[in-house]
């Protein structure tokens, strides 16, 4: 993956994608048990035309690097790859306030414990509440923050459900 994280490093300074960070299930590796995952979810700040964003320039881009899309991803050093702009408030906090890391020797962005909690019940799947629950049952997870961060983007519903459902 590290191959992967420089190739993206230059894409961002290269100027094709705003400030991105890792989310979805291979964040949740940095906090969680490991567990299979077949892609790296690059959320990323993008230029909206209207309610549009065009992936277009990211995609050639890579294939002028020699990367080839595979369905919705792109297969970059091994790893399929999905950009995903900043689709929402929450989504757009979650990449501002993304954690600072190195993976091996190469800087990356990873969303906080809590953003990835906050998104998972914000998409409500089956194995997204499964997955918040596992980041509260390691302790991973500042519950205050958390409910501060619903909070604000009027989940505190969802929470309440979930709370029901899984005991945290």
């Amino acid at each position: 993956m590290e191959k992967t994280l420089k190739v993206i490093n230059r894409m961002e300074a290269d100027g094709v994608i705003g400030r991105y960070a890792i989310g979805g299930a291979v964040a949740a590796i940095f906090y969680i048990e490991p567990f299979t995952t077949y892609d790296l979810d690059i959320f990323f700040a993008a230029d909206v035309s209207g309610d549009l964003v065009v992936l277009t320039p990211i995609y050639e881009y890579l294939a002028r690097k020699g990367y080839e899309a595979e369905g919705e991803a792109v297969n970059v050093e091994g790893w399929p790859v999905q950009f995903l702009p900043a689709y929402n408030p929450l989504v757009a906090e979650a990449l501002k306030q993304a954690v600072e890391i190195k993976f091996k020797r190469t800087p990356t962005r990873v969303m906080s414990a809590e953003h990835l909690v906050a998104i998972m019940l914000q998409t409500g799947r089956t194995k997204d509440y499964a997955r918040a629950a596992k980041f509260l049952e390691e302790d991973v997870v500042d519950v205050e923050r958390l409910e501060d961060i619903l909070s604000r983007h009027e989940l505190s519903g969802k929470w309440r459900e979930f709370s029901r459902r899984f005991k945290p």
